[in-house]
């Protein structure tokens, strides 16, 4: 299997992942170089990671020669970096969301209808989610009609519950709702708190009303590091459901089967296989399994690197797999979310271009 060459434009918390990544697994990937425009960062950034820093998009095309590119940039200097490598003939793996709003997101659409992108949504990846996505996609539960998800903010969130739904270009009617109340404070991106503190934590919750399907958002952003504040996923069908880890279904209308989402891990207990994460099963079947083997990478990380994966597969020609088309609808939902929140009353999204 021949080595993933890619490059990046942007130096911030995400772009560490795709370093890391490459560094556990450099028989699957390689950084062929990082552009920096700022000459202070890009100094400390060559220090930090040993990989070839570029000044400039054109020459990181031209010099590093990837196979795509990723933007890891801010969502209002995204459309621009896209253009940029799009202008270069360069497949691209674009940052989520692609565009900040509706505006940014039709036109980049109108203008890159033929153009090379993919976009970096890493949630349906993640092992747990993978899973749930495969047992909800098998037709164990029946037609899935409700997925209720408490995991992931805006526009992931919104992407896990259409995986889950099996819904692509359905309109919704968006309901949505704020609650703040206190929460003790925990870990953030610098690491544990320092002291016992108190802080106001704002959950939204939406319910999305497709045609016969709900969606139910919730989320609160303190999810992401809070040692007490849990993900939550409930999935449901005529013929079964999925409740976090637990999964029931009717073998025959006499017949309830009950199984767990049981993570395997290597290493644990004594173990000598190494330390990674093998993979998912419910029961006697494997619903996911861990394709980078024996990389020690968190569950973030497997579901980035599986991006990375299939963003070189599509640009040597293979099939989409998170298009520009989904992440746009994907953010257009999730600002309706906020939009029904500014004004209290319930929204209906429409149809949009990209989907034409």
């Amino acid at each position: 299997m021949s080595r993933i060459r890619f490059g990046i434009v942007g130096s911030g918390w995400r772009t560490e992942f795709f370093l890391r990544i490459a560094k556990a697994l450099p028989e699957r990937f390689e950084v062929c170089g990082v552009m920096v425009r700022n000459e202070e960062k890009a100094r400390k950034f060559t220090e930090a990671w040993q990989v070839p820093v570029y000044r400039s998009i054109a020459s990181l095309v031209e010099e590093g020669k990837p196979a795509f590119v990723i933007t890891s940039v801010p969502w209002d200097a995204n459309p621009g970096v896209i253009e940029e490598l799009v202008s270069c003939n360069m497949p691209v793996l674009s940052e989520t969301p692609p565009a900040p709003d509706l505006n940014a997101l039709i036109e980049m659409n109108e203008k890159h209808r033929s153009a090379r992108i993919q976009v970096a949504e890493q949630y349906a990846f993640q092992p747990i989610h993978a899973a749930r996505i495969a047992i909800a996609g098998s037709g164990k539960l029946g037609t899935v009609t409700q997925a209720q998800v408490s995991a992931a903010h805006g526009y992931h969130g919104i992407s896990l519950i259409r995986k889950l739904l099996g819904v692509t270009s359905e309109n919704a009617r968006i309901q949505a709702y704020r609650f703040t109340a206190p929460l003790v404070k925990g870990p953030g991106r610098g690491g544990p708190p320092e002291q016992d503190e108190q802080s106001n934590s704002e959950q939204v919750i939406a319910s999305l009303e497709f045609d016969g399907k709900l969606g139910v958002y919730d989320f609160t952003g303190d999810q992401y590091f809070s040692w007490i504040r849990s993900p939550r996923v409930l999935v449901r069908g005529e013929r079964g459901e999925i409740n976090n880890r637990e999964v029931r279904y009717l073998k025959d209308y006499l017949t309830p089967i009950e199984l767990e989402l049981r993570r395997l891990n290597a290493g644990e207990d004594g173990n000598l296989e190494g330390f990674y994460h093998k993979g998912i099963m419910a029961g006697e079947e494997w619903v996911y399994r861990n394709p980078f083997v024996p990389g020690r990478l968190s569950d973030d990380e497997i579901a980035i690197a599986t991006c990375l994966a299939k963003m070189g597969e599509y640009a040597a020609g293979g099939p989409d797999f998170y298009s520009l088309a989904e992440a746009s609808q994907d953010h257009y939902i999730s600002l309706m979310i906020n939009e029904s929140l500014k004004t209290g009353e319930p929204v209906q999204t429409e149809t949009q271009g990209w989907w034409k």
